[in-house]
């Protein structure tokens, strides 16, 4: 009996405490990492459960018709059950961490894992249940959706051909949400990746409105004008925006006027600023205005409040939460990813030779960041160095040292108890919103600002994959870039298979090959890339091929394990037009 080593005890997680595991670390009975360092699952708040209209229940259907205690048996099953399923000793002395003994208890879970299951009484003969592959399949694919751009006179103009989306839930309701547009008003399509913490109220909010304040950033001033005088008149608007969502994408149709209001104050300002001269849009200076602007307005909605009481506890909740956001804009041949926090976007580039290779266009805003770091040390004073980041999180809390929201990081200590004090009972009665961080002296700690790459396309980019962390915390980027590109070209560069230092016998051996040429004949039974991506990142086994049966375990995990082991994962998949992309690159040489 041992310290679990297995990669959900990584750095990434704060109050990971000592918990024995079998020894070959397949299942763990510790929690997994945590954005925000509150061992308790996101939706026990009460602040921040979102209920979306399709219910996380969607996912675990086949869970909820079988015995759960045959699911639990195979998934906690392994040879040295003596170790793995015993009452885990938790030392209630020496945590990670030592929260403040005012919140001890809400730091706290209410009940051990081990509690939770056997109060549950489940079943202690490990009985082998696996999903049946269309099983595995109804779950992977009930978030996907794709969109092609459409062609002109048997043509693709674009140089985005079009793209694939899916997500698949940890956390229940999931608090990831993605986005896509094509601006009408001015070129280019939007994608984005949206990764919340504390709930998903943040997030949604962001998923809905960053887009149209990018796009009204990036307005000509004559456009701008029509757009106000129509709303002036009262005539119908010109449309921003055309969206590519799937249905269980929805807007919070209740918060639209208010949300409208703040946009049109934003083109109002924009419109007084600008001085009517043409001249060219910087975009990379609108991608940062708009995300600034868009955190500022989210502040000042919570402290100004709405006279609606379900609007103000809306906007209080999407301010106490938070979202980090990762964004490309492409315009013909011209690329830029804006990014906040710690989602992702890496280019697939096809060599000559047929190989891929994997080029970033975002940087982790987090510890593992050094500039990142020294920035946070350089905003505050010198006798803050030691705790502005500490067990690599922002004031030992927060894991992304860039996000929407989190006011709690942003306003100052006087602020925060005025606005809770005169908001709603839920907001008042909540515990989360009234802690305050330790060594919160200096405020602001956390802002939206986004660091913007930009990347001139050339034919041999293929595509962009846009993610956010619950991916990358299991598949390294040049793995993610080869599976989706063998998926899109159907070319497969067999390397040699890597056992990774394992003992592995001649009938293992076989099996490999076997199970290699299997894939191989079935081409694929994804007909979307951010499916087959999931399917991977979900079902890789350590030789790197597809495990059904581990892919069927973790598929069959209940609500309250799944987020032990991993994240919410949303994939965007973007696919270039190589001969547009091209014209582009003859037309100036």
């Amino acid at each position: 009996m041992g310290r679990c080593r297995c990669r959900c005890c990584s750095p990434r997680g704060l109050w990971m405490l000592s918990a024995p595991c079998c020894d070959d670390r397949r299942m763990c009975v510790c929690p997994g990492p945590r954005r925000i360092g509150i061992p308790v699952r996101s939706s026990s708040l009460p602040l921040f459960s979102d209920a979306m209209p399709a219910p996380t229940q969607l996912f675990f259907p086949l869970i909820r018709n079988c015995e759960l205690s045959r699911i639990y048996g195979t998934a906690c099953y392994c040879h040295h059950k003596h170790l793995c399923c015993s009452p885990p000793y938790i030392p209630q002395s020496r945590p990670r961490y030592t929260p403040h003994p005012a919140y001890a208890t809400f730091y706290r879970p209410k009940e051990s894992w081990w509690q939770y299951t056997q109060g549950r009484r489940y079943a202690s003969t490990p009985q082998k249940f696996y999903l049946t592959p269309p099983q595995v399949n109804s779950i992977l694919k009930a978030n996907e959706y794709s969109f092609k751009v459409p062609e002109f006179d048997g043509k693709n103009v674009s140089s985005v051909l079009g793209f694939d989306s899916n997500q698949l839930p940890a956390n229940a309701p999931i608090e990831d949400r993605r986005s896509a547009a094509t601006c009408l008003q001015t070129r280019g399509m939007l994608l984005g990746v949206f990764d919340g913490h504390a709930g998903c109220a943040c997030s949604q909010a962001v998923s809905e409105r960053l887009f149209y304040y990018i796009a009204v950033s990036l307005l000509p001033h004559e456009t701008s004008l029509e757009i106000e005088n129509a709303v002036e008149s009262g005539r119908a608007l010109l449309p921003i925006l055309q969206w590519h969502k799937h249905p269980n994408d929805y807007f919070s149709k209740e918060a639209s006027k208010l949300y409208f209001n703040s946009l049109r104050t934003y083109w109002q300002e924009l419109i007084d600023l600008n001085t009517g001269e043409s001249a060219d849009i910087d975009v990379k200076e609108a991608l940062i205005n708009a995300f600034k602007r868009l955190d500022n307005d989210i502040s000042m909605e919570a402290q100004v409040g709405d006279p609606n009481s379900f609007l103000n506890y809306l906007v209080l909740r999407v301010a106490f939460s938070g979202a980090t956001a990762c964004v490309a804009h492409v315009d013909g041949v011209d690329l830029h990813v804006a990014n906040t926090g710690d989602s992702r976007a890496m280019l697939g580039v096809q060599e000559e030779d047929g190989s891929w290779s994997a080029v970033t266009l975002s940087n982790d805003h987090n510890a593992q960041n050094e500039r990142e770091v020294e920035r946070l040390k350089l905003e505050h004073p010198k006798n803050e160095a030691k705790s502005v980041v500490k067990q690599d999180r922002l004031l030992g809390l927060l894991m992304p040292f860039r996000a929407f929201g989190d006011v709690k990081f942003k306003w100052s200590i006087d602020l925060q108890k005025r606005v809770i004090e005169s908001g709603p009972d839920q907001l008042n009665d909540n515990e989360y919103t009234k802690f305050i961080p330790p060594n919160y002296y200096t405020p602001p700690y956390l802002t939206a600002e986004p660091e913007v790459t930009y990347h001139r396309l050339r034919p041999q980019d293929k595509f962009l994959v846009l993610a956010t962390d619950g991916l990358w915390e299991t598949m390294h980027r040049q793995d993610v870039v080869r599976i989706v590109g063998e998926y899109l070209t159907g070319m497969h560069h067999q390397q040699p298979i890597a056992v990774g230092g394992y003992k592995v016998t001649l009938g293992q051996m076989h099996g490999l090959l076997t199970e290699r040429r299997a894939k191989m004949s079935s081409v694929f039974e994804d007909q979307n890339a951010a499916t087959h991506l999931i399917r991977h990142a979900v079902g890789n086994n350590e030789f790197g091929a597809v495990d059904h049966e581990r892919l069927s375990k973790m598929l069959s995990l209940p609500e309250e394990l799944a987020r032990m082991y991993r994240d919410d994962i949303t994939i965007i998949v973007v696919q270039f037009n190589s001969h547009v992309v091209g014209a582009y690159q003859n037309q100036e040489q």
